[in-house]
């Protein structure tokens, strides 16, 4: 017997119409979540019906629970209610009627899988305007997956002044903890946050060894360190393509840093080596990074080759060993040449049982993100079999990638909404390494995405919610960084150096 929730018991409820048309197709709804699966602890799944009409009714159905919705053309759904659906897991099946013209219509019904493998508590992501322009109006904020719960972690107008702008960015967990996190700002007080065992300090990595400062982090699993990139950046913008700006790095190298030493080794400067995007396996044993091989001709302007040659520039995956009670580094081996098949691969992640590594594969360069070309693929480490990951991509950018404390949900950045806005994905990644289709973050207000201008930045996973006040970051942004100190070791002298 199915236990129904109608207009005569709840009036919040509407009633299924008596009679009705029956269309031969799906309904359009926003965000599109027919056929996706999800975890059992996500938010209620909102959604707007985008058919011709004056108003819908909605009727979800799981096992011998049935609840109908509908107020206008928005679906919105009780979160007691939702709850008690998702823990039929298995199929929801969800009936979609609009009334237009004077009758109801029917449209196909679809299902959501509902999975037995939980997600992640929190992500967290920064909120920018896609254009670039009004960076000091930023927020790296977090969110609960199993709510509709938001806060700030920091706000960029609590440290900036009229005279003294700053950016934050490249906020980064060890192992999703927020005990250990680190973030970066830029300009008027540079430096980056650190916070270790719910300790901060803020330190300046630039030093007259190296590049500049630390940009890409990856925080070591079990050791008291942090692999950066450090990069030379430059941005072009484009007058008539779609992707409007592009990012170079004319330099890059990657340096670690031993945070209770306060001190800073360089791990590669290879010589016409981009090397960029560190990640380290999970057990700490190898850490994973791109390289793009790049010679700058002396009869060329150097600031002009990259303007000339971008499309060019192709970045492969390489890997290095790493001993845990030493802390020194192998020598560099390619792990998938991505160049060779005129390919380039950034930002790599590996899933916590080691087995395979995803990243986002374009074209060219190293800033997919502008890129509608970058695809999400997924590296088989056991067969070496490269996943494109089709059921999870789209025609527009993809990326930014990364993996659950499970392994079993994706993470990512698309751009599928309108080509111009960052939103977050989730996706299923099963046991058998295929990536199932995936759905949009759900918001309370399910017209939010068509209102919300700015884009959302690196998605990153969390176990729980950063515990650090806005304040208490915004006084220590305020404050001056302490130089880290650079060391040199046996593995950096014999390197070669930009």
């Amino acid at each position: 017997m199915v236990s129904v929730c109608l207009a005569t018991s709840c009036t919040s409820h509407p009633k299924v119409p008596a009679a009705y048309d029956t269309e031969d197709c799906l309904p359009a709804i926003f965000p599109d979540y027919t056929f996706v699966t999800i975890p059992a602890n996500i938010a209620p799944l909102n959604f707007l019906v985008n058919e011709k009409g004056d108003e819908c009714v909605a009727r979800l159905t799981a096992g011998d629970t049935q609840y109908t919705y509908g107020k206008g053309l928005q679906v919105r759904i009780h979160p007691k209610e939702w709850k008690n659906l998702m823990e039929k897991a298995g199929d929801i099946k969800i009936e979609v009627f609009v009334h237009q013209d004077n009758k109801w219509k029917a449209y196909k019904p679809f299902t959501i899988n509902v999975a037995k493998d939980s997600i992640d508590a929190f992500i967290s992501y920064r909120l920018i305007y896609p254009s670039y322009i009004a960076y000091e109006q930023l927020t790296i904020n977090q969110r609960s997956l199993s709510s509709f719960d938001e806060s700030i972690i920091y706000n960029n107008e609590m440290v900036s002044t009229e005279g003294a702008g700053q950016c934050v960015n490249c906020h980064s967990y060890r192992n999703g903890h927020t005990s250990d996190f680190q973030l970066h700002l830029r300009q008027a007080h540079g430096g980056t946050v650190i916070c270790l065992n719910n300790e901060l300090k803020k330190v300046n990595l630039k030093t007259d060894s190296t590049l500049s400062a630390g940009v890409y982090p990856a925080w070591h699993p079990t050791e008291d360190l942090i692999a950066y990139s450090t990069n030379l950046t430059g941005q072009s913008f484009h007058s008539r393509d779609k992707a409007k700006i592009e990012v170079q790095d004319s330099e890059s190298d990657l340096i670690l840093y031993d945070i209770p030493s306060n001190t800073v080794s360089t791990i590669s400067n290879r010589k016409d080596e981009l090397e960029i995007f560190p990640a380290w396996s999970p057990d700490g044993k190898y850490l994973y990074f791109c390289s793009a091989h790049f010679e700058y001709i002396d009869s060329i302007a150097k600031s002009l080759q990259l303007l000339r040659f971008y499309k060019t520039v192709r970045y492969s995956l390489y890997r290095k060993s790493f001993d845990i009670k030493t802390h020194t580094f192998g020598p560099t081996e390619s792990v998938y040449d991505a160049a060779a098949n005129q390919k380039s691969v950034t930002l790599p992640r590996i899933s916590p049982d080691g087995r395979y590594i995803v990243f986002a594969e374009g074209d060219f360069g190293c800033f997919h993100v502008w890129h509608p070309h970058a695809d999400i693929h997924a590296l088989d480490m056991a067969t070496g079999e490269l996943k494109t990951l089709d059921a999870m991509n789209s025609p527009e950018s993809e990326s930014y990638p990364s993996f659950s404390g499970n392994g079993r949900w994706i993470l990512f950045a698309s751009r599928r909404d309108d080509g111009n806005h960052t939103r977050p994905f989730i996706a299923y990644f099963d046991s058998e390494g295929n990536a199932h289709k995936p759905f949009e973050l759900p918001q309370k207000d399910p017209s939010f995405y068509n209102c919300f201008t700015k884009s959302y930045n690196r998605p990153e996973f969390m176990t729980e919610p950063v515990r650090i006040s806005p304040q208490q970051l915004a006084r220590i942004g305020k404050e001056p960084a302490t130089p880290a100190n650079y060391i040199s070791t046996p593995q950096t002298q014999q390197s070669s150096c930009h």
